[in-house]
């Protein structure tokens, strides 16, 4: 094997390594001016955000920027587009991992936590990557491979973004040590998980029943009286803004097919794909402790269930011993050198549907199913042209409207300088209406980053340019309401309907109960009939499964998974609707399943529970922590 065939075998691996190493928890706020419109742009050296003192550029954003952007593309199989990227709020994430980043390198410096040049080197050899025959691959090798990845990787990037991620491993351990998790509890989440019914229903929704309801107006103020901080408004405010509009200037402008080629011949790696497979395995680990012969008769043993026509994908969630147990084994679709040879070997040799014999690989013993095939390819100009183009006149666009922007912006200083830049550009000044944080604005729809701005400003202030997704604004606050109990006449219509659907569900209640009883002294669907509802069937489901016409409800799963096979319950309500509800099947967890699948489920509670912690912890670290936003450096990145 040459040398190029080795580093090609394993740059997708290093890629999925990286993402081990570099911690985004987004955890942090970032501000809402960060409109996630991908682009480069402005002096390298120019500082995006200031953690702690520590500055961090425009040059790492670009580098950490194109990784996520190549991974990303990858994941899509090719297929991303400019308004992808800005749905995916790439750039926005990118922000928060920098930031996240410092501030665990920052609060590991208060706590004294370090990792040696030893430490990182020790850690960097054993990597499977870098390892051939179970040595290190030399320095030499070392760098030829960080520097074939795409992007290039230099040595002194890779291993800082290594040392990060060793020290967040420290600080972690060093702040989630005291977590734990019982045998009690791995039990009880094993089984939660792992438990299944399947049922007939007899659902009684409210709307069945709220025709010829009709509450009294005594009636609708008795149920205000009692309810009155159900209604309990937000607070409200009112802007006046001025729009500078990307999307009206969009249509103006102008792309040359000779734009469009240059950009693609430049960026062709975004539309050329390798081979893909989409294969699920069950694994059963080697090494930490577990005895390589009992695991590999276990492997053997589960070979002849799968190749006899056993669900793979149930048995996979059973008893696999790897993270992508809980999706069936699926590991969804890579390129041949995102796994270890041996498993690519494998996957890539099958056709959809097939199953391999026992593959061995450092993790283990796989068993493994390919399931789809994707053919390597690069997209045509043609088939691309269109996207290319309305991605180059968005990009015109945004820099227009920004042009304009910068120019308003050194002319705005109060409220009545709105009405005069807009006179002067033919742009107009609208009104908002009241609206809450999460509420639309008249005109501008959602737009996050004026909310915030709204809610953090003064009477009669303006704000600087705020970003919207149709461009760029300037607002001033018009009128402040505060939180309050309304008047019975402003909510009188929902008041009313809320009567009605508790009227309703009182009535479902009633006939859903003479159903239940029914149905315990003989035949539930004849029952149901009579009751003039139609019996919903399920699959086996586990709990947190959506239900016929009620969806995922708490209510439900504690009252059918505490049935027996062949039960009936009584009456189950939920907000809206009542559930009668027959165990046909179900799945109970067999003590051989439970001692199998425990000491995996104890580790994946532990972990998360951790996860969970150490976001909890970091969110309050950074909130002591003074970090500061370069806001015309992001504009520029962002907004091009």
């Amino acid at each position: 094997m040459t040398m190029l065939d080795r580093m090609r075998r394993h740059k997708a691996w290093l890629k999925w390594s990286l993402g081990l190493v570099v911690v985004t928890f987004v955890l942090l706020y970032v501000p809402s001016f960060l409109d996630p419109v991908a682009g480069v742009g402005t002096n390298p050296n120019d500082t995006v955000v200031t953690v702690e003192g520590r500055q961090l550029t425009v040059g790492t954003f670009q580098r950490l920027y194109q990784q996520q952007l190549m991974s990303v593309r990858q994941s899509y199989g090719g297929q991303l587009t400019e308004e992808m990227i800005r749905q995916l709020q790439i750039p926005q994430r990118v922000v928060q991992q920098m930031v996240d980043e410092e501030a665990i390198v920052a609060t590991a410096a208060r706590l004294g936590l370090t990792v040696t040049d030893s430490e990182l080197l020790e850690r960097i050899m054993r990597m499977p990557g870098f390892q051939e025959n179970g040595q290190f691959i030399g320095d030499v090798r070392y760098r030829q491979l960080l520097a074939f990845q795409r992007p290039p990787l230099r040595t002194a990037e890779f291993e800082e973004q290594m040392r990060k991620g060793l020290l967040s491993e420290k600080l972690q351990a060093a702040v989630t040590s005291w977590v734990h998790v019982t045998d009690a509890e791995a039990e009880s989440e094993f089984r939660r998980q792992n438990e299944k019914v399947k049922l007939e229903m007899a659902v009684f929704t409210a709307g069945q029943f709220s025709a010829g309801i009709a509450p009294t107006d005594a009636q609708v103020a008795a149920h205000f009286a009692a309810n009155q901080e159900t209604y309990r408004t937000q607070e409200k405010r009112r802007v006046r803004y001025l729009l500078i509009d990307a999307e009206a200037l969009r249509t103006s402008r102008v792309v040359t097919p000779a734009e469009v080629e240059t950009r693609y011949r430049d960026n062709l790696a975004q539309f050329t794909t390798p081979e893909q497979v989409r294969a699920s395995h069950i694994l059963f680990k080697t090494g930490e402790g577990k005895n390589e012969a009992v695991q590999k008769a276990a492997a053997e043993a589960m070979l002849v269930k799968v190749k006899a026509g056993g669900d793979f994908a149930a048995l996979a969630k059973q008893y696999s011993e790897d993270s992508s147990a809980p999706q069936g084994g699926d590991l969804n679709f890579f390129a041949r050198e995102s796994m270890v040879k041996a498993f690519s070997d494998a996957a890539f040799a099958m056709q959809p549907g097939q199953i391999s014999d026992l593959v061995t690989s450092e993790h283990g013993f796989h068993i493994i199913k390919t399931t789809e095939r994707r053919a390597a390819g690069t997209q045509a100009l043609a088939e691309v042209r269109a996207q290319l183009e309305d991605q180059m006149k968005f990009e015109k666009a945004q820099a227009e409207a920004q042009t304009i922007a910068d120019a308003a912006a050194k002319e705005i200083d109060d409220p009545a300088d709105l009405d005069r830049v807009a006179a002067a550009r033919k742009l107009t000044v609208s009104d908002s209406g009241l609206f809450s944080r999460e509420e639309p604005l008249a005109g501008l729809g959602f737009a996050p980053a004026v909310a915030s701005a709204a809610f953090a400003m003064e009477l009669n202030k303006v704000s600087g340019q705020l970003r919207t997704s149709q461009g760029i604004a300037f607002i001033t606050m018009t009128e402040i309401k505060p939180p309050a109990i309304p008047s019975l006449d402003e909510v009188k219509t929902k008041v009313r309907e809320d009567v009605i659907r508790v009227s309703a569900v009182a009535l479902a209640a009633t006939k859903a109960a003479t159903m239940a009883q029914a149905a315990s002294r003989g035949s539930f669907a004849a029952a149901a009939k009579a009751s003039g509802v139609d019996v919903k069937t399920t699959e086996l489901i586990t709990r947190g499964t959506p239900y016929p016409e009620v969806g995922v409800s708490t209510a439900v799963d504690t009252a059918v998974f505490a049935l027996a096979k062949g039960a009936t319950s009584g009456t189950i309500q939920t907000d809206s609707a009542v559930v009668v509800a027959r165990v046909t099947d179900r799945t109970d967890v067999t003590p051989e399943g439970l001692a199998a699948g425990r000491p995996q489920t104890s580790d994946q509670l532990l972990q998360q529970r951790r996860q969970d912690f150490f976001a909890a912890y970091m969110t309050k670290a950074k909130q002591k922590m003074k970090i500061t936003f370069n806001e015309a450096a992001l504009r520029t990145v962002f907004g091009q």
